[in-house]
Parts: structure tokens; C-alpha cells; sequence
């Protein structure tokens, strides 16, 4: 889903931001010895797996620059009003949700990987030892509240009305046959309140800056299945550059075998990486885009 690290976007000096914007479908900004300029934002540009991004890319004459966001909210506007490139933070699912919200029509470009949404535990290690009213905290925020509720309820800890969906809410928790209760917070947050809490949904980058092991983990969702297409994090740009060659090299260089082994290195060996081409991607954007427009009619 979406990456994060604090609750404000990092200010960019005037300079950046003017090299950043340029009109929808144009050519990148040229730099030094006429090399394409991309930036790109993202939620987690300190950790190392960027930079060996950027030193590849530079090896394949394309200058990287980033742009940090700290809230989830903020890379897509910043993209579609053209003060950046592309980003790369967001699954399908938190895409299309963007795009239906805001009438946008931001595109998947190349996926990135998929990564096991876990439930962590301070107090307990197993989900059979939370007990009965115990309390899990989920990030609020609608995609990754949806998929936690889902994975809540594979864990046996709750059970949803009609079975739930990726747009299922806590108000579809029937709390009669449920286990423990659910305290929805900002995702950056789910990690800062395990202490108070039976157990929590943490994002895999929380779940990094926070320094959680896997000996804290008592649950996860499949990251192969079927049901986590729509979770598969993508690099995104404008409806208008989604046949840049460019950025298409950029996606393959992310998987180049020195960035992904720094990307486990960073960010954990259950990164499940995904090589779905664009145009499948594409597809399951606008199927689940048709299916938040039918649920919201």
C-alpha cells in the first residue's frame, strides 16, 4: 500500500520543485550532458535501496532525483500537477480508490512487489493467546483499513458482514461474532501504539523504521494469492506518459538483480517482487475503479 515515515511533507527547496514540473506527456527535463532528469516521489527515500536505484539508473544515462513524502495523501496530487515524474509508493487498490475520489487518471506504469500485510504482537505470540475483547490497532486509512479487516478475519479474530471486500469498513465488523475489537489510527501510528495494544497491523516500511522483527509477527495475508493482485505496488505516472521509454527502463531497472537484493536487504526476504506488464495492471485498475464506483452508486 502506500510508504511513510512521519506526518508532513517534507518542504523542497524552489529550485527542485521547478526542475520537478513539466507539462503532462513532455519530455523530461534535461540535465548535464542532456541526460533525462526524473523525479520521482516516494515515502521512503532514506533507505539505501534508492540510492543503488539511482546509481543504476545513472549508469543507464537517466539522472534520478526523489522527493520524500511523509503522508500518504500527498504523491498523487503532487503528480498529477505535475511537480513530479512518477511515484512509487501505492498498491492498485489505494490507486484506484485515488482516482475514482479525485475523477483522476493516474496509471500503473510497472509493478514493484507485493509485501505480506502482518498482524505484530508485543504481549502475545500466537493469535490464539489475544483474548476475547482484546483490542488491534489498523491503519484508518481506506485501502489498508479494508486489507487489515480481511486479514483480521483470516486470523479467526473477526468476522464481517456478507464476507467482506477491499472496501469493507470497521462498520461492517459484526461485533457479536467477533473476537476483539479494532481501534483504527493514521498508519504511521500502528507501530507507536503496540504497546497499548493487544496486537497491530503495521505496513511493512512502519514495521521497518519501528524494527520490528518477524518474532513479533502472529499473522500475515498471503502475498501469492489471488485476493493481493490488488495489492501490488506499482510505479505510477500520468494517462499521458504511460508509454515513456523512460520510465519503462526505470521499472526494469528496479528489478535489476543489484536493486532487489537491496531492496530484501532494506526492506525484508518476504518482498515478493511482481513483473506484471503494464497493460494487465492497467486492467485491474480500472476493475477495481468500476467496482468502487458500483459499491459507491
Amino acid at each position: 500500500m502506500p510508504r511513510a515515515r512521519r506526518a508532513l511533507l517534507l518542504l523542497l527547496p524552489a529550485l527542485i520543485l521547478a526542475a520537478a514540473c513539466a507539462a503532462p506527456g513532455s519530455t523530461p527535463a534535461a540535465g548535464s550532458g542532456g541526460t533525462p532528469v526524473i523525479t520521482i516521489g516516494v515515502a521512503d527515500a532514506s533507505e539505501n535501496y534508492w540510492n543503488v536505484f539511482k546509481d543504476k539508473a545513472a549508469g543507464a544515462g537517466i539522472t534520478v532525483q526523489f522527493v520524500n513524502f511523509t503522508d500518504y495523501n500527498q504523491p498523487n496530487p503532487a503528480l498529477s500537477q505535475n511537480q513530479l515524474q512518477l511515484n512509487q509508493f501505492q498498491h492498485l487498490q489505494y490507486l484506484a480508490n485515488y482516482n475514482v475520489k479525485n475523477s483522476d487518471t493516474l496509471v500503473p506504469i510497472g509493478a514493484t512487489a507485493v509485501y505480506p500485510l502482518p498482524l505484530y504482537s508485543l504481549k502475545h505470540t500466537s493469535v490464539d493467546q489475544i483474548p476475547q475483547g482484546g483490542q488491534i490497532a489498523i491503519p484508518n486509512d481506506p485501502t489498508n483499513e479494508a486489507r487489515s479487516l480481511l486479514v483480521l478475519q483470516a486470523a479467526k479474530l473477526i468476522s464481517l458482514r456478507g464476507g467482506g471486500n477491499s472496501l469493507s469498513t470497521v462498520n461492517d465488523i459484526d461485533q457479536a461474532t467477533s473476537k476483539v475489537t479494532v481501534l483504527p489510527v493514521d498508519a504511521a501510528q500502528t507501530a507507536a501504539n503496540l504497546a497499548g495494544v493487544d496486537g497491530a497491523i503495521v505496513n511493512n516500511n512502519y514495521a521497518t523504521a519501528a524494527k520490528l522483527g518477524k518474532d513479533k509477527r502472529i499473522f500475515a495475508d498471503d502475498p501469492n494469492s489471488d485476493a493481493s493482485k490488488p495489492y501490488i505496488n506499482t510505479f505510477v505516472a500520468r494517462a499521458a506518459d504511460k508509454d515513456n521509454p523512460t520510465y519503462q527502463q526505470l521499472v526494469a531497472i528496479y528489478h535489476s538483480p543489484e536493486v532487489e537484493a537491496a531492496i530484501r536487504a532494506d526492506l525484508g526476504d518476504d518482498t515478493i517482487f511482481k513483473n506484471n506488464d503494464a497493460a494487465d495492471l492497467q486492467a485491474e485498475t480500472v476493475r477495481i475503479e468500476d467496482n468502487i464506483r458500483k459499491i459507491g452508486s
